[in-house]
Parts: C-alpha cells; sequence; structure tokens
C-alpha cells in the first residue's frame, strides 16, 4: 500500500468516524423522542410538534442529517473498495474469522442493509410529512389546534405484522453495525487507550444493544396497543 494511499485513507476514516458520531447522537435523540410514544402519548405529539415544524431543524440540520447520512454510507463503499483493491492477494490459509469479528468484516453488509431500512423509514414517515407540509399545504394537523396526528400517524405503521418483522430485523442489523462501529469510531479519530479503551468498549455494546432493542420494544408496543 503506497504512502500517499496510507494518508488518505487514515483521512478518510477519520472523516467516516466523525460521520458516525453525528449520526449516533442523532439516533440517540430520534429514540428518546420516539420513546416518549410509549410513556406518554400527549407529551409525544408535543415534541414531535416542535421537531416538525421548528425552521432550525427542518432547514438546517435535517438537510445536515441527510448528507451526513449519504457521505457515511458513500464513504464506507469508498474505503472497503480500497482496502479490498490494496490487497488483491487472498492466502489459502488466511482465516479472517480468528482475528477479527464478524460485525467488523461485514461492516458494509451490515451498513447497507440500514440504509435500505432507512429508504422505508423515510418513505414511512418523511416523505408523507414533506408531503402534508409543502405539497398538499395543509398545517390544521401540525397545529395545537388541530389535535395533533404524530402519535395516530406512528400507531398506524405498525398495524402490519409485515412491517413490524421488517423494523425487528432491521435493528438487529443496526445493532450488529453498531457492535464494531461505535468502538471503531473512536479508533480511527486516534482515541485509544489502556485505561479507557475498555471503558469505550463496555458502553459501545450497551449503545449497540439498548438503542437497537428500545426501538424494537416500540415497534411491538404500538403494534400490540393498535389491535
Amino acid at each position: 500500500m503506497s504512502k500517499g494511499f496510507s494518508k488518505s485513507s487514515v483521512g478518510k476514516k477519520v472523516l467516516m468516524a466523525l460521520s458516525g458520531f453525528f449520526l449516533m447522537f442523532f439516533l440517540l435523540q430520534h429514540f428518546v423522542i420516539n420513546f416518549l410514544s410509549v410513556i406518554d402519548a400527549n407529551t409525544f405529539n408535543e415534541v414531535s410538534h416542535f421537531m416538525g415544524t421548528n425552521g432550525l431543524i427542518q432547514f438546517i440540520m435535517q438537510p445536515v442529517l441527510l448528507f451526513g447520512v449519504l457521505f457515511h454510507l458513500g464513504m464506507g463503499i469508498y474505503l472497503e473498495l480500497k482496502n479490498k483493491s490494496a490487497r488483491p492477494i487472498k492466502y489459502a490459509m488466511n482465516k479472517p474469522g480468528e482475528s477479527a469479528s464478524w460485525m467488523s468484516r461485514n461492516m458494509i453488509i451490515t451498513g447497507i442493509m440500514v440504509m435500505l431500512f432507512l429508504g422505508l423509514h423515510f418513505y414511512d414517515f418523511w416523505i408523507p410529512e414533506l408531503n402534508t407540509k409543502y405539497i398538499v399545504g395543509d398545517m390544521t394537523g401540525l397545529s395545537v389546534d388541530g389535535g395533533f396526528r404524530y402519535f395516530e400517524e406512528l400507531q398506524h405503521k405498525f398495524v402490519d405484522p409485515i412491517r413490524v418483522i421488517i423494523y425487528v430485523i432491521s435493528f438487529i442489523f443496526l445493532s450488529l453495525h453498531l457492535l464494531h462501529g461505535f468502538q471503531s469510531a473512536f479508533q480511527s479519530t486516534g482515541f485509544n487507550h489502556n485505561k479507557y479503551t475498555p471503558i469505550i468498549k463496555k458502553l459501545g455494546n450497551l449503545y449497540a444493544i439498548i438503542i437497537p432493542l428500545g426501538f424494537i420494544v416500540i415497534a411491538i408496543f404500538h403494534h400490540l396497543a393498535s389491535h
């Protein structure tokens, strides 16, 4: 591997890690808001109303988030292809499973599965939101006086058990992706210390299990509540 590619690769891995941090922060925030729908419908509606009508979030944060998602996926695929092209020879005795976990060797697979799920998620929630606000132009359902429609829409999406199963499988892939991605992001940014790395790994494992599991609980809760 050339020195030029090595330096370029390190820089791109840092950018990849930073975009990963951003997406993990958004995922945590998204989970907290959605979990409110399990605790109290009115609070969930009020918070969703704020997120859905605040100009800073709608016109600055949302485009930044969309760019972050596309950048993270594109950079991941690019780095994976570059790494493979730099190692054209595969030795017959090579046993990657002995030195690397399944998650680390299949980050592209789990990442693509998560992105496919995001496409479904956008179709379920984001596109109808844009249609309501900017195409149909009916803002009554977004106003306090309109009674809020967020909770009802969320619950309606999980009536179909097939959709619930798809969401559950998708969050399992997300968990697998995060089990390696959380710790890898810290390593890529140079944060690697004998004292703190084990703590980061434990926090990463907790994050990678609790957050996807929480989303699964939300989907199943609304499916059961809708019947």
